[in-house]
């Protein structure tokens, strides 16, 4: 039982160790546990938050490496099970001194992809305040899909608040069209959507973040709140009410990564609504974790604890409005 549960798939990642090297020219690598959604309990657990990760893994030694890993960064794992049939998805990652770093992923028949609504009938969501959904685990398979809306769907009988970012995978989509279609349906199942402006773009066919809320908040009658992520300009609200505002974001000295600063937002402005704050304070938090976080390398390494953060709140000054 925890606070906040979220249903996803754990990546192990090698990054390469040779700067500027290339996927195909990188011969050494290092191992570490990803994946966008244990990216959010991850850095809600180093706030002191209890959570919980579920999904399923291969039995092979990834699978291993994955459930221990999990635990050392106390996200509870008892919702994850062991698929002796499929292996557990992994991928290989550039390492780069400018821009993303390019990825390439072995997850297509993993054993995440085979998970099925009957485990999701073991879960407990007496303590559960709120529930993270994200847009890369049904884009993995027919079979995640259909558990993704189960899981969604009991998450929202009993009343929990959900948040739901995009979290645009093309790669993993047959085609742009059904990726389209598929997100902008899922996204009814959040209380809070949180898209980026370049997924607005994609999804919607604007960057006008009023827009981009517009049709989020028009799109369901669950969805109260739409938080359009700016990248460094900070994040635009706006409420089923008609409140908006825009929230600055906070000036970095050097991105070095920003692979799991849309998490780091995420888990941001989830920790502070459960915490009590409003939705501008907490908007200010997700900013705040993002930009911690693009200035490591690591997908989490960034996240801070809560004395972390609360220095870096009082250090730095957020942007102007624009």
């Amino acid at each position: 039982m925890s606070e906040i549960l979220t249903l996803g798939e754990p990546i192990v990642t090698f990054t390469a160790t040779d700067l500027n090297a290339g996927l195909v020219d990188s011969i050494n690598y290092y191992k570490f546990l990803g994946g966008a959604e244990l990216n959010v309990l991850i850095g809600a657990t180093r706030l002191g938050h209890t959570t919980d990760y579920i999904s399923q893994v291969g039995a092979d030694p990834l699978g291993q490496f994955t459930i221990k890993e999990i635990a050392r960064h106390q996200v509870g794992n008892q919702y994850i099970s062991e698929d002796a049939k499929h292996w557990t998805a992994f991928q290989l990652k550039e390492l780069v001194d400018q821009g993303d770093p390019k990825t390439f992923n072995f997850r297509k028949n993993s054993a995440a992809a085979h998970l099925t609504p009957d485990k999701i009938d073991a879960i407990d969501l007496t303590t559960t305040k709120m529930v993270h959904l994200s847009g890369i685990f049904p884009a993995i398979s027919v079979q995640a899909r259909e558990t993704f809306k189960y899981f969604a769907e009991k998450v929202i009988a009993q009343g929990i608040t959900t948040t739901f970012d995009p979290n645009l995978r093309p790669d993993l989509w047959a085609t742009e069209s059904e990726m389209i279609t598929t997100i902008n349906t899922l996204a009814k199942y959040g209380t809070i959507v949180l898209p980026g402006i370049d997924e607005g773009e994609i999804l919607v066919g604007t960057r006008d973040p009023e827009a981009i809320a517009d049709f989020y908040l028009s799109n369901s009658e669950r969805t109260t709140t739409v938080v359009v992520k700016l990248g460094t300009k900070g994040a635009y609200i706006k409420s089923k009410s008609g409140e908006s505002t825009i929230v600055p974001g906070f000036k970095v000295a050097k991105v070095v990564d920003t692979v799991g600063a849309g998490d780091g937002f995420a888990l941001g402005l989830i920790t502070a609504l459960i915490e009590g704050a409003t939705m501008t304070e907490a908007v200010t938090r997700g900013n705040a974790v993002g930009a911690l976080q693009v200035q490591t390398t690591g997908d989490n390494d960034g996240y801070p604890t809560q004395s972390e953060l609360a220095e870096f709140l009082s250090s730095n000054v957020q942007g102007v409005r624009k």
